[in-house]
């Protein structure tokens, strides 16, 4: 069986093939009522029971929700045994005992049921998200790693460089604009874009930037993002 479109209401092998073939793994009646996935049967008008049916004279789909009534089917039972569901109206009635069978064949799914359950697992599936640090630590490198970092690397006297903010060293360039608002101790430049300034402007190597983001801890945070850059220019 071959399901790509699934109904809006599907049968109970419809359901376990879609949810199989979106989530790759088996999925059976016992694992659906599980994750909360609600069955249900077509009743038929009967004239015996006006209340439950009320205007609904074509007849309505009634969920089983009942937890005696799924657990004996998540237990395996050959059939459905319905003592408690919702009328036509979706008010919460019992059934004349013993209640209603059917067979389970009868039992349908509702598509936008089955399509949130994939999102559920799915999103249950991705890996957690890292902590992000704090947001002064991520927003940039202090003059002191700065200087660390790239300092040998340029003729320059990048302590003054830094100081004067010009050029790729200012707002317009690495310095984060945001953390000039602070004392000027806590004044941050991000290290992906001053270090490709300083390759740029100053025909520092990629080699040795490679290394200076390689050799400091304190520019971790940014070596994935320092690696995407290089990969969009082709290095």
């Amino acid at each position: 069986m071959t399901i790509t479109i699934l109904p809006y209401r599907a049968t109970l092998e419809q359901a376990c093939h879609w949810l199989e073939r979106q989530l790759a793994s088996p999925w059976t009646l016992a694992r659906l009522i599980e994750h909360g996935v609600t069955p249900y049967v077509w009743l038929d008008y009967d004239a015996a029971y006006p209340d439950l049916f009320g205007e609904a004279n074509g007849g309505y789909a009634a969920p089983i929700f009942f937890e005696g009534d799924t657990a004996r089917l998540a237990a395996g039972s050959g059939d459905v045994l319905i003592t408690m569901t919702k009328d036509a109206y979706k008010i919460v009635t019992t059934l004349p005992a013993p209640g209603f069978r059917r067979e389970l064949h009868e039992l349908r799914f509702l598509k936008k049921e089955l399509e949130k359950l994939v999102k559920t697992e799915q999103r249950a599936a991705l890996p957690p998200p890292q902590p992000k640090a704090a947001a002064e630590s991520t927003a940039g490198i202090y003059k002191e790693q700065v200087l660390a970092a790239f300092g040998a690397l340029v003729k320059l006297d990048m302590d003054a460089a830094l100081g004067e903010a010009g050029g790729i060293f200012g707002d317009d360039g690495a310095r984060v604009k945001a953390s000039t608002k602070k004392a000027k101790s806590k004044i941050v430049w991000n290290p992906v874009v001053l270090a490709l300034g300083l390759h740029d402007v100053h025909r520092v190597p990629l080699k040795s930037l490679r290394r200076a983001f390689a050799a400091h801890a304190f520019l971790d945070p940014w070596h994935a993002e320092w690696e995407r850059s290089l990969a969009l220019l082709g290095h």
